[in-house]
């Protein structure tokens, strides 16, 4: 396999990772107004496992080592195909969005009729 080939696999694989992750962020808050708050807890336990991993990779994915040795460039996206801006501030945004999903999840579970 020719490192432009493996780089892609990791990129790809790291791109559909970083998409259920998103995507469970996103689900929580729509979970919560739906009151299936079984699912929001799933959802939020995927995120909380996924921050641990970051956490005890100093705060990067372990993909993005993987990718490091099929490339010389480094440029915030060069491990994943997302739009510079986007790679480059994505804990930040996603950070936020997650607490964000949590308060209305919590919000909705405490006012969730019995």
């Amino acid at each position: 396999m020719t490192p432009a080939t493996a780089l892609r696999i990791v990129k790809i694989v790291h791109t559909l990772a970083w998409a259920v992750l998103a995507g469970c962020i996103f689900a929580i808050p729509m979970l919560a107004w739906i009151g299936e708050f079984q699912l929001v807890v799933i959802a939020a336990a995927l995120v909380i496992g996924e921050t641990a991993v970051l956490a005890l990779n100093g705060w990067r994915c372990p993909l993005t080592g993987v990718a490091a040795r099929y490339t010389d460039d480094r440029r915030d996206n060069f491990d994943i195909y997302l739009p510079v801006w986007l790679a480059r501030h994505s804990k930040v945004i996603f950070g936020w969005l997650f607490v964000a999903a949590l308060v209305f999840a919590l919000m909705r579970w405490l006012r969730w009729p019995s």
